[in-house]
């Protein structure tokens, strides 16, 4: 059992930038692979961004690549993602998730409760 807890969300200006974390419980946290997701009002989930057990892998969606970094610090028990050139369409509600099984085919079974964030013009 995996329980995470997101934090950092807040308001920015379009082209800010924010660092969302997700912590989280347990002892094997480097063998689970974690994502970001959002999801903004009157859509459904979209994938943000992944990262391996150990870090070495990372994917992104296209709609954030270079601009959102995901990374992870094992020994904190702590996934990041940080996000620059913030835009409005950035605006969601974030949520971190972690999959027991490989970053190539993900099951993300745990979710966190979700971090606002908002991104104004």
């Amino acid at each position: 059992q995996v329980q995470l807890v997101e934090s950092g969300g807040g308001w920015v200006q379009a082209g800010g930038s924010l660092r969302l974390s997700c912590a989280a419980s347990g002892r094997t946290f480097s063998s689970y692979a974690m994502g970001w997701f959002r999801q903004a009002p009157g859509k459904e989930r979209e994938f943000v961004a992944a990262i391996s057990g150990s870090g070495s892998a990372r994917y992104y969606a296209d709609s954030v690549k270079g601009r959102f970094t995901i990374s992870r610090d094992n020994a904190k028990n702590t996934v990041y993602l940080q996000m620059n050139s913030l835009k409005p369409e950035d605006t969601a509600v974030y949520y971190c998730a972690a999959s027991a099984l490989p970053l190539t085919t993900p099951a993300y079974d745990y979710w966190g409760q979700g971090t606002q964030v908002t991104v104004s013009s």
